[in-house]
């Protein structure tokens, strides 16, 4: 999804938000039971849905400007930075005491994205807080999935953040030049809109079936793939304060999910 956006970059940011999310319908489509096809939209959480519909697409938004801006692997490794956000976010939203080591790791994943933003004090390139502002969001997100996921369905969830996302991309027709795309274009807009959907859906589960800082380590595995691709695609070589800022986050971000894991209780899957 990151590489599609990139790649897209000379498409007003409204059209590549709506053509991610509408063409992100399809999936969820495909996952709703039979019986709840007239139902599926029905929920008695419309205001957390909505908290976290909001959430998402102004996440979704600060990073697509990010992947536009900024070097590929830079972009992924600050949003490394969502768990220590998730931290910092279960302290307000779920009132979770927090030790001396996690508060140690929160400090250290923030030294780590100041050396990754490093580049911003010296060329004054703003875009490097899109990244921030994404994982911001993003703790508001996991923090109300995990919620949610306690009473509804994935495909619930899923439809009213791909719904909003999708008429606030429309909703810039009035205000931007949209490009008709090329059949190249739209077929990368299609692998957009599915990667981007089925991922949602996949992570959606994820903090379904554990904790929200157990579930984000596994993100670190971006990174290779961002470096490889943004080497041979745009010939971007990652700055070693990047790949040593993205360690301090990673380790950091291990540190919350090594805690978590012995704090927390076994982890135990739904019924379904």
């Amino acid at each position: 999804m990151d590489i599609c956006v990139k790649w897209l970059d000379y498409y007003p940011v409204g059209q590549v938000l709506f053509l991610r999310f509408f063409i992100g319908f399809i999936p969820i489509f495909f996952i709703i039971p039979k019986d709840k096809i007239f139902s599926f939209y029905k929920t008695s959480r419309p205001g957390l849905h909505a908290f976290r519909a909001i959430s998402g697409a102004l996440a979704i938004i600060a990073l697509f400007l990010g992947l536009r801006e900024l070097p590929l692997a830079d972009v992924v490794s600050l949003t490394f930075g969502g768990p220590i956000f998730v931290t910092i976010a279960s302290i307000f939203f779920l009132s979770e005491k927090v030790g001396i080591k996690r508060w140690s790791a929160v400090f250290l994943g923030f030294v780590g994205m100041l050396l990754i933003v490093q580049p911003a004090f010296i060329d004054v390139n703003y875009y490097y807080i899109t990244p921030i502002v994404f994982c911001i969001f993003f703790a508001c997100v996991a923090i109300s999935v995990r919620s949610l996921s306690k009473t509804e369905a994935n495909y619930t969830i899923a439809f009213y953040f791909t719904l909003l996302c999708t008429l606030l991309g429309l909703g810039t027709i009035f205000f931007s030049d949209w490009i008709m795309p090329t059949f190249i274009d739209f077929v990368l807009f299609f692998v957009l809109g599915l990667c981007g959907s089925v991922a949602n859906l996949l992570l959606t589960q994820s903090y379904r079936l554990a904790e929200a800082s157990l579930v984000t380590p596994i993100k670190y595995l971006s990174l290779v793939f961002a470096i490889i691709f943004g080497y041979f695609i745009w010939s971007e070589v990652p700055k070693i304060l990047t790949l040593l800022g993205a360690s301090l986050v990673i380790a950091s971000s291990l540190i919350i999910f090594m805690r978590e894991n012995k704090l927390k209780k076994q982890i135990i899957a739904p019924r379904t």
